[in-house]
């Protein structure tokens, strides 16, 4: 009787195994998609990096492999030599590639709010734009954003770099401003923020935002993968929207999910502040409107001109020819600020 019922074990257990295979066929398999980022994994993007937690992309049939980058130009680099399908990148790297000729299309519009300043002492009397002539400046480097907003905040004063004097001060670009190294300093509302928390005192902030406020952060994607892969580009997005929208209605459990999940997430009152405020530049009154990520060609007009002003790039750029409005559609206004 033992005997008999280990050999319908066995055989039972061998017809399980032999379906096994043909269940593991059915099951559906999901499809690698690359990002290549400016960042290393940092904080702002903890919805990206928490991916194996939420799923969004999962549940689009997507394999998320997020690529870290050093800046808005490296993840274009990543994006043009195949190593990645879409690159998350600043606008100012995007107009420098298609003024070299690159084939490039935006997709969507990830802060559509300017995240940069330039930041005084309060007691400098340096108050708006105009202000700065003269001035010593610091900037992270001569190819950052930072630099880049500086001279379009400069432009709106009617100033240029050969009014003031430039200084590279790096990543730690505060501790000169506060020992009189330089007179301003520029930055971005997360770096002010952590130089914040570290006992900067009173400083007055002159926001880029409120003189010309454009994208600071876009998707790119390259033409021909835009136009031979929509489908795959709009489950992209359409996870990257809800992960978005995730993080505005979750900030707390974002911030908690950024201690194990980002490189400088150890703090988690510091990581609630970081995606306060990335939260806050994912939404605009057009988004309000329209939903995440609308991209405005009237606003990325005014920056491509006045970076051709500035010299920054060689020829004018047609907005409306290198953005794509497509992707987004039947993708509903729900969002918070």
């Amino acid at each position: 009787m033992i005997k008999r019922i280990g050999q319908g074990l066995a055989a039972s257990t061998f017809a399980i195994m032999l379906a096994l295979p043909s269940a593991w066929a059915q099951a559906p398999q999901l499809e690698k998609f690359t990002l290549a980022g400016w960042s290393k994994p940092i904080t702002e993007i903890t919805h990206l990096l928490a991916e194996p937690d939420l799923g969004f992309f999962r549940d689009e049939g997507l394999a998320l492999n997020y690529l870290p980058g050093a800046g808005g130009g490296d993840a274009l680099r990543n994006l043009l030599s195949g190593q990645a399908d879409v690159a998350f990148t600043d606008p100012g790297s995007f107009f420098a590639a298609l003024d070299k000729g690159a084939e490039l299309r935006a997709i969507y519009d990830i802060y559509p709010r300017n995240v940069f300043n330039v930041v005084t002492l309060a007691s400098s009397g340096i108050t708006r734009p105009a202000d700065l002539k003269g001035r010593r400046i610091g900037v992270y480097s001569l190819s950052s954003g930072t630099r880049q907003n500086l001279q379009i905040l400069l432009l709106q004063a009617g100033l240029t770099e050969d009014d003031v004097t430039i200084v590279v001060t790096g990543l730690l670009n505060f501790a000169p401003l506060i020992q009189g190294r330089v007179d301003a300093t520029a930055a971005t509302d997360t770096g002010l923020a952590l130089a914040r928390r570290r006992g900067l005192g009173d400083v007055h902030v002159i926001k880029v935002a409120d003189h010309l406020n454009y994208s600071s952060d876009l998707f790119v994607v390259r033409e021909p993968y835009y136009r031979q892969n929509k489908d795959t580009l709009r489950r992209f997005l359409a996870a990257y929207r809800r992960s978005a929208q995730w993080m505005i209605k979750e900030p707390e459990r974002a911030a908690q999910l950024a201690v194990r999940h980002a490189i400088d997430g150890q703090d988690p009152g510091l990581n609630a502040e970081i995606i306060t405020l990335r939260n806050r530049s994912s939404v605009s009154d057009l988004t309000r409107e329209q939903g995440l990520g609308t991209l405005d060609p009237v606003s990325l007009q005014a920056a491509a001109d006045a970076y051709f002003k500035l010299g920054l790039i060689s020829r004018e750029i047609t907005v409306r020819a290198v953005i794509a409005t497509d992707l987004l559609a039947g993708a509903g206004p729900e969002q918070e600020d």
